[in-house]
């Protein structure tokens, strides 16, 4: 089955595809793209816009800068992973630290979860 999306997103994840992160172009440039299972990026389900979707795992990956952890941001980013969970999708974050300091264990992990 496949997943809702918004079209009124897509312009957005356009957007954002072009005004990556930092830490998200380096997990990106340096992984994702060339990683043996798909990866496709600002990725439109249901009213979000993720930063990494993998369709063989069901499996999304956020990358977490600085204004995710206030309170409000929190209980967002909660509602959103339920709503992803919901359509049987696993959610893994990292913070921007872990990709810039731990990149390799990053990776690690990803690999990890698509492979199980």
């Amino acid at each position: 089955m496949p997943l809702p999306k918004n079209p009124r997103l897509s312009p957005v994840a356009r957007t954002l595809r072009k005004r990556m992160t930092q830490q998200e172009k380096h997990l990106w440039y340096d992984f994702l793209r060339t990683y043996e299972y798909q990866f496709t990026r600002q990725k439109v389900i249901g009213k979000f816009i993720v930063d990494f979707y993998c369709h063989y795992a069901k499996l999304v990956v956020e990358v977490d800068g600085g204004q995710h952890f206030d309170a409000a941001n929190l209980l967002k980013d909660l509602d959103r992973t339920k709503m992803l969970n919901s359509y049987g999708i696993e959610v893994l974050r990292f913070t921007n630290s872990e990709i810039d300091n731990n990149f390799h264990e990053v990776c690690a992990k990803i690999k990890e979860i698509v492979e199980s």
